[in-house]
């Protein structure tokens, strides 16, 4: 375990041993308004808690805990806390926060302090057990555990460059030993770097213990913190003693389980400890960490990127801790930890050479300035404690007035953050906005997520034993194969559905822009709608209600074959067009779409209102958002030359502009819910149709002159002009006026209707 370093550098192996499997397990109280305990009950909208996968509670009802999946870098580790802490603000009772510190601001008296109620009655008597005998009080300190593994690669090519330990198990066990012990021998230097509990609530106290008298580095990180009782010792010298030492002391009746042992590092692998002995160690879990209260998420991504760099140089350094090193590790972290933030480290001299030590592992194997960066910034913080998280942190309290003040206007801050965007999950932002959408409920309700490709949308969800496979958010199999390609294909869904007796546009189709110009006889003086044979989101179409003159119509047939190589020419329909969202027997909802448009105000010019419409936070591109940007390309100046305006024009006040035919969010339109307005016979026709081309989620576009009027068989009251195989459920979630429908969380509900969701 000694040659290591050697075996790095000599076998260049600086790319794999940079890599790992990384996760992130945080607790977090919720508090009232004043930064009291929340005494509710955990919240019923996240689901049943026996099978959640990301949301949680630890020991009480109060005490959420939010687990990240395993992942292979850091950048998705930070994606998934901030993806699930959005969900959790946004989840929350608006008069309930996260608090954002690792010690209680304030606590009730400990009656009140309502242990997790979960269905495992085990697990209930495994809190209570813990209730007993380390007070409930002791229970609310809350922190991060950071699960690290090494790359199996990596592993690998250590072991087979070495004949000494024949067992890769053994060996791979020996390699996480080296890591644990020097953890425990040199943990005081994340202390220092990372603790951020100087106070704490002054009743926290319990009647043996001397309050503290002055602010200190990390409260959690010392014997205050949640440690095991002083008789509770663990060898760290082999594997075995580790596992024998901990079966002894359950054995004994002085740990009720073998979870209960607490260190700053505990060794994971198997159901049982012993498994150990026998498949080997899997990974660490490391669990001394405060939050950094000035971390949305409680750590931020480059706090992460260090700890990281910090474990990698506790393997690369030749020595590895004794059982009597560990030992004054111990006695090292307690000193730091109970240092006040503003002293220089007790410690300071040799902490500057174990990030010496990082630097020099990183310049050996070549890694990124960007990493570098981040250990040249820790040691200026060894150097001066002013810029450590702790000294910030007294710093403010004192400006803020006091530690629970300071604690609800962070806790108040990350609260309003996460609903800036209410569309969007952080973390997965570059997604398409219903894909988003999809998430949040599934890590919601805990559905696993696994994102197959997150540039083609391609999700895998499961619940227990249950898999389904979702693209775009709405394309599940339980459409049938043959459904999005005849909606893919304008002209084979206006035949199924003539053929099924449901009314459409008359029209043509047209392979070459010579063929469709020369047609323009039968299209003078008639309204026309122009567009591609096979694209969605409306690019590419082009309206005219009382016909075109030869050059615009050709214009339209230019702009229309961009899209596709074939395109249609088809009668205008008179009336309004709406989207309805159909799921199985079901209209969903039912959107009314705008063409994009402005009003005017007798004072600014056309480019300058739509350059003031699109200042609305609801305004995205790339489907990122619930409405998107409206342009003012060569379509939409088409549009203003056939009202006679230009993009300079100023309009006079009230009167509405529109800039696009089309009535698509796509294009820039706006949406208003009509669900509960339209009659029910048009919703009917439009579960029918999608009956009719084989599909289960689809979006029906009809043409409606007096959605009051009843449609019937004999005298329908619509003209269907298009439907489609992925409709954007997004603008329904948030539509410009009108009630948002929750479209995702119906999709869930028919994939997984076990969950119960309605």
């Amino acid at each position: 375990m000694n040659d290591i370093k050697t075996r790095i550098k000599n076998e260049k192996l600086g790319p794999a041993f940079i890599k790992g499997t990384f996760g992130l397990e945080k607790e977090g109280l919720r508090v009232t308004p004043t930064g009291d305990l929340a005494l509710t009950n955990h919240p019923a909208i996240f689901g049943n808690r026996s099978f959640h996968p990301y949301i949680q509670t630890d020991f009480s009802e109060s005490q959420l805990e939010l687990i990240t999946p395993p992942v292979e870098s850091i950048d998705e580790l930070y994606n998934w806390l901030a993806a699930i802490h959005d969900v959790t603000e946004r989840s929350l009772p608006k008069d309930e926060y996260i608090w954002p510190m690792s010690m209680p601001g304030a606590l009730p008296e400990e009656a009140q302090i309502s242990v997790a109620k979960l269905d495992n009655q085990e697990d209930v008597a495994y809190r209570i057990h813990l209730a007993e005998k380390y007070g409930k009080k002791k229970q609310m300190v809350s922190g991060i555990h950071y699960n690290f593994e090494l790359d199996a690669g990596f592993l690998n090519a250590l072991y087979q460059g070495q004949s000494s330990i024949k067992e890769y198990s053994q060996f791979k066990s020996e390699v996480y030993m080296k890591l644990a012990k020097n953890f425990l021998r040199y943990r005081w230097v994340l202390t220092y770097l990372f603790g951020a509990s100087p106070t704490v609530a002054s009743n926290f106290y319990q009647a043996d213990q001397e309050p503290l008298k002055d602010y200190v580095r990390s409260i959690r990180g010392s014997h205050y913190g949640y440690v095991n009782t002083k008789e509770i010792q663990v060898s760290f010298e082999s594997l075995e003693s580790y596992v024998e030492d901990i079966e002894e002391l359950v054995n004994k009746g002085a740990l009720s389980e073998e979870k209960e042992f607490y260190s700053a590092v505990r060794l994971r692998g198997g159901k049982r400890n012993r498994d150990l002995l026998t498949d080997g160690i899997h990974y660490l879990e490391f669990r001394m960490f405060d939050f950094n209260p000035y971390a949305a998420f409680g750590m931020t991504k480059e706090d992460m990127k260090f700890i990281h760099l910090f474990l990698m140089s506790l393997v690369w350094m030749d020595k590895i801790a004794t059982v009597e090193e560990i030992e004054v590790g111990n006695l090292m972290n307690e000193k730091t930890a109970l240092e006040h933030p503003n002293t220089v480290s007790n410690f300071q001299q040799e902490a500057i050479r174990l990030v010496d030590n990082m630097l020099e592992m990183l310049q050996s194997c070549e890694f990124s300035t960007e990493m570098k960066e981040l250990v040249i910034q820790a040691k200026a913080q060894i150097l001066d404690p002013q810029k450590t998280i702790s000294a910030r942190l007294i710093k403010d309290i004192a400006k803020v007035g006091s530690f629970k003040e300071l604690g609800m206007k962070l806790s108040r801050q990350y609260k309003e953050e996460a609903f800036l965007k209410p569309y969007s999950l952080r973390g997965f932002t570059s997604m398409e906005l219903s894909t988003q959408l999809l998430m949040f409920d599934a890590i919601q309700k805990g559905v696993e997520v696994g994102i197959l490709d997150a540039s083609e949308q391609f999700l895998k969800l499961r619940h227990l034993d249950h898999i389904e496979y979702v693209k775009n958010a709405n394309m599940t199999s339980k459409d049938q194969y043959i459904a999005p390609l005849i909606m893919e294909n304008k002209t084979v869904t206006k035949k199924v559905l003539a053929g099924a007796g449901y009314k459409v546009p008359a029209g043509e189709e047209y392979q070459n822009a010579r063929e469709a110009k020369g047609a323009y006889w039968n299209y003078a003086g008639k309204g026309i709608v122009v567009k591609p044979k096979s694209t969605n989101f409306g690019v590419g179409i082009s309206i005219f209600k009382d016909g075109p003159s030869r050059e615009d119509y050709e214009l339209a047939i230019d702009f229309a074959f961009k899209e596709d190589k074939a395109i249609l020419v088809e009668e205008f329909i008179t009336g309004t067009e709406y989207r309805f969202f159909v799921i199985g027997d079901a209209v969903k909802a039912i959107m009314l779409r705008m063409p994009a448009n402005v009003v005017g105000n007798g004072e600014q010019t056309i480019e300058a209102l739509v350059k003031e419409k699109n200042k609305d936070p609801l305004r995205g591109t790339d489907h990122l958002a619930p409405l998107e940007l409206i342009q003012l390309g060569e379509i939409e100046q088409l549009m203003l030359k056939e009202q006679g305006y230009t993009i300079q024009s100023i309009p006079t006040k009230g009167t509405i502009v529109y800039l696009r035919e089309n009535s698509n969010i796509s294009t820039g339109g706006d949406s208003f819910d009509y669900t509960d307005t339209i009659d029910d016979s048009y919703k009917q026709a439009a579960i029918d149709m999608t009956k009719a081309l084989g599909a289960v989620v689809c979006g029906v576009d009809l043409i409606i002159p007096d959605y009051t009027k009843p449609s019937t068989k004999t005298n329908p009251g619509y003209a269907v002009i298009e439907a489609n195989f992925n409709p954007a459920m997004h603008m329904h979630t948030f539509p410009y006026k009108g009630q948002g429908r929750r479209l995702t969380m119906a999709v869930l509900d028919m994939l997984f209707p076990e969950l119960g969701i309605f």
